[in-house]
């Protein structure tokens, strides 16, 4: 069985190949202020980035401060974002949002945990998201379903949800690397390491990875 040293070597092995097989990451979420960040996050949900990019490319020209999310309509909203999916929930989530902001905030996206996990529809990932990106503050790695599913091939995590891998996966990693490494995985998960039929015999990370030998006969990558 593997030791935790062990782990913790393969996995800075792991994100040294990723890094030099992804000399470009994303596409992400694009934002141009911590308000804008939150929302796209948060309706990237179950939704592709391309997707939420191109809604919030409208979305971000009509609602630009949280009083315009918290005096919108949920009608309206519903409208904007129905191409994002869960469009009902999503909608409630924004107004939330932006009356939670209102109150509590004075309309400022505030820049700790804690306050972030306040807000509709925001989970850690979405948490730790917007604090690494809009505050420069490493708290967690964010875990979606493609960080998920790798860690969970990758042999680093049997956890069953999120929020319970999470720390565990900070354990392999500097703080200073957490957003990286989601953003590599996400890149291989979309590119390499598919939920069906993954291209392990492209894979740079093959002859590493256990779940390799297990889904096909391939070569080692050297």
């Amino acid at each position: 069985m593997e030791t935790f040293e062990e782990k913790k070597s393969r996995a800075k092995e792991i994100l040294k190949r990723l890094k030099k097989a992804y000399p470009v990451v994303g596409p992400f979420v694009e934002w141009s202020n911590p308000l804008e960040l939150v929302v796209g996050t948060m309706l990237s949900a179950q939704c592709t980035d391309e997707r939420v990019n191109k809604t919030t490319k409208v979305l971000f020209k009509k609602y630009l401060t949280a009083e315009d999310y918290a005096d919108a309509s949920i009608t309206a909203l519903e409208k904007e974002i129905f191409s994002c999916g869960f469009y009902r929930n999503k909608s409630k989530n924004l107004k939330g949002i932006g009356k939670i902001l209102v109150e509590k905030f004075g309309g400022a996206v505030p820049g700790r945990l804690e306050d972030l996990l306040l807000l509709p529809g925001v989970s850690h990932k979405t948490a730790y998201i917007v604090l690494a990106k809009a505050f420069g503050k490493n708290v967690g790695l964010p875990v979606d379903t493609h960080v998920f599913r790798l860690a969970g091939r990758l042999g680093w995590s049997n956890s069953k949800t999120p929020e319970k891998m999470s720390p565990e996966l900070m354990k392999f990693f500097p703080a200073k690397e957490y957003l990286r490494v989601n953003e590599y995985l996400i890149t291989h998960g979309r590119a390499i390491c598919a939920p069906r039929n993954p291209k392990c015999s492209e894979c740079v990370l093959n002859n590493i990875c256990p779940s390799a030998k297990h889904l096909s006969r391939i070569s080692p990558h050297q």
